[in-house]
C-alpha cells in the first residue's frame, strides 16, 4: 500500500482522470494517494485500472444509498486496506 513517502505529498488537491466505464469515458477526481491505491490495487488483481474502477462502480450502484463514484472508489480502497491487514498469517 502507498505510504507518506510516495513522490506526491499526502496533502495534495484531488486530481482529476478520464477512465472508461463500460465503454463510456467519466472523469474522477481523487486525491494522488487514492490514485497510487487504486493502481496498486489493480495490479495486485491482475486487472486494468478501468476494469477495476467498473467493479467498483458495479457494487457501488447495487448498494441500497450509492454514492458518488469517487467516494465509492475510497471506500472500497479503505476496506480493501483494512481486509488485507486483517488477512490471517500462513
Amino acid at each position: 500500500m502507498p505510504t507518506l513517502h510516495s513522490p506526491t505529498p499526502p496533502y495534495h488537491p484531488p486530481v482529476k482522470r478520464s477512465v472508461e466505464i463500460a465503454g463510456h469515458k467519466t472523469s474522477i477526481s481523487l486525491e494522488p494517494i487514492f490514485w497510487d491505491m487504486l493502481r496498486e490495487q489493480a495490479n495486485a488483481l491482475q486487472m486494468p485500472l478501468n476494469a477495476l474502477v467498473a467493479r467498483i462502480d458495479a457494487e457501488r450502484i447495487e448498494a441500497p444509498t450509492p454514492s458518488g463514484l469517487a467516494g465509492a472508489i475510497r471506500v472500497w480502497l479503505m476496506c480493501a486496506t483494512a481486509a488485507a491487514g486483517r488477512q490471517p498469517n500462513t
